[in-house]
């Protein structure tokens, strides 16, 4: 596999420009291949550094994941990161996939060992001839093809790490593997971000970490989403919210003022950009996108 010509997506995303990507899922059926193809055609004039297309637990939307990257290679302006994970893959498999994508012309990857079969909190099952960390996927996508890999990061740490200092480690190992960037899981506060930039830098981990960002649309779905990744909504989001739970439009407003507040916080703060997770709708985003003043 070769990568295109010009700057690598570190140099990209470190251009001296803010960087802002966008990530989408798999769609499951007809309505949502529309959906997501009309968020794709209303993002890509803000000229994304990349779009990430999701993976299923334990590969289950592989083909759909890779027709949909490779589309999106070939019928858009868009660089497409394609999300990879360890789970249920043995080296044989994932060699296939790698193979697919490269037909795809698909050369940049997001290295994630994934959520257990049996999901979030779940014990982890091992597979036979597979992987078992995200820094062993890093290294066996750099020892085979010659891609841009980034990795994942986690503000408040890992919800399976023993320590925030242990989750810094398991960072470093990702970047020693040849990893070149990292976005982390939707940030709930600024502070915790930085903490996390500071802990990287501290050991040496330099390569930019891109903080996620999921636009607050809906209390019980955001909560949702944060106790699947073992937090807690921060208290002063909850305080601001929460009174507007029986009126959804005027907590869909408070909840993007919140998350433009965030983002302007994280931008201020020298964050290098913003990954935003679409849901594979457009319209949050571009709302957060006029709030910041930034244009097409």
């Amino acid at each position: 596999m070769t990568r295109g010509p010009g700057r690598s997506m570190r140099e990209l995303i470190e251009s001296g420009e803010k960087s802002f990507s966008f990530e989408f899922f798999p769609p499951k059926d007809e309505a949502g291949e529309e959906r997501l193809w009309r968020a794709i055609t209303e993002l890509e004039p803000y000229r994304p550094t990349f779009v990430s297309v999701t993976y299923g637990a334990g590969g289950s939307s592989r083909d759909t994941t890779v027709r949909v990257t490779g589309r999106i290679a070939t019928e858009t302006s868009l660089t497409p990161v394609a999300h990879l994970t360890c789970v249920g893959h043995s080296r044989a498999e994932l060699l296939e996939i790698l193979d697919a994508y490269k037909d795809a012309g698909v050369d940049h990857f997001l290295a994630l060992r994934g959520d257990p079969p049996g999901g979030p909190h779940t014990e982890w099952v091992s597979t036979d001839d597979g992987l078992e960390y995200a820094s062993e996927l890093v290294a066996f996508i750099k020892e085979h093809y010659d891609a841009a890999v980034g990795i994942a990061a986690f503000p408040e740490g890992h919800v399976n790490s023993e320590s925030l200092e242990h989750d810094a480690q398991v960072l470093k190992a990702k970047a020693d593997a040849g990893a070149e960037f990292a976005v982390t899981e939707m940030v709930l506060r600024a502070s915790d971000y930085f903490a996390l930039v500071e802990r990287a830098r501290a050991i040496g981990v330099d390569m930019p970490i891109i903080p996620g960002i999921m636009p607050i649309l809906s209390l019980r779905s955001m909560n949702r989403m944060v106790e699947l990744s073992g937090r807690v909504m921060p208290r002063e989001v909850t305080s601001r919210l929460e009174p507007l739970a029986e009126t959804p439009d005027l907590l869909r407003a408070e909840g993007i003022r919140i998350s433009t507040e965030l983002c302007d916080e994280l931008l201020a703060g020298g964050a290098p950009g913003l990954h935003f997770y679409t849901l594979n709708f457009s319209r949050a985003t571009r709302e957060i996108f006029q709030a910041l003043q930034i244009t097409v």
